[in-house]
């Protein structure tokens, strides 16, 4: 007969080991393999955005890229040519229902914002979520940080809030603001 491997606490130190690294490298080998398609969509996705909140383009603005903090705010200019079209900038806030979201703001080469773009949320659906709706996003075409209240009509604003998402709906406003901020300093003379 086999012999019974008795069970203490060696065997049982050696066996949650053994389990550990095998997991361990497991999850290793699926990180590598999961890593490159994850940051190639991640790519598309700012490419599509930069795409959706600027004029048309015939440079590729994701390699004259502008960071100021990386992976929260990036400024991408677009031209035509020599000129200047627009800029996206993706910014973000922290002030949200949910935490922190990030958007693509567009802005004409005056500060105009040409449109805007949701990246990253995880706002309650059916609140804070319809942020990406048009209804709401569409409002701050064609307005200007500095010649429009950019806040909620609460606050005093010319911003619609969406329906019990004042919280979120001033967190877009926050996002947009922090994109200009930054803009204005690289771009506006």
């Amino acid at each position: 007969m086999a012999k019974k491997i008795k069970s203490n606490l060696l065997t049982m130190s050696v066996t949650l080991f053994l389990f550990s690294a095998v997991m361990a490298a497991a999850l290793g080998y699926v990180y590598s393999i999961t890593k490159e398609p994850i940051d190639l969509a991640k790519a598309q996705k700012v490419n599509n955005a930069i795409a959706e909140v600027v004029p048309a383009f015939d440079n590729k603005p994701n390699e004259e890229a502008i960071v100021i903090e990386e992976g929260k705010l990036e400024m991408y200019p677009a031209k035509k040519g020599d000129e200047l079209v627009g800029v996206a900038v993706k910014t973000y806030t922290n002030k949200a229902f949910s935490g922190e979201f990030s958007i693509m703001v567009g802005f004409l080469p005056d500060g105009t914002i040409y449109n805007t773009a949701v990246l990253d949320q995880k706002e309650t659906p059916g609140l804070g979520a319809k942020m990406v709706e048009p209804s709401f996003k569409d409002q701050f075409k064609k307005m200007h940080p500095e010649k429009n209240k950019i806040s909620v009509k609460k606050d005093g604003g010319e911003v619609d809030a969406i329906t019990a998402s004042t919280i979120t709906s001033r967190a877009y406003c926050d996002a947009i603001m922090r994109a200009y901020d930054v803009f204005k300093k690289q771009f506006v003379k």
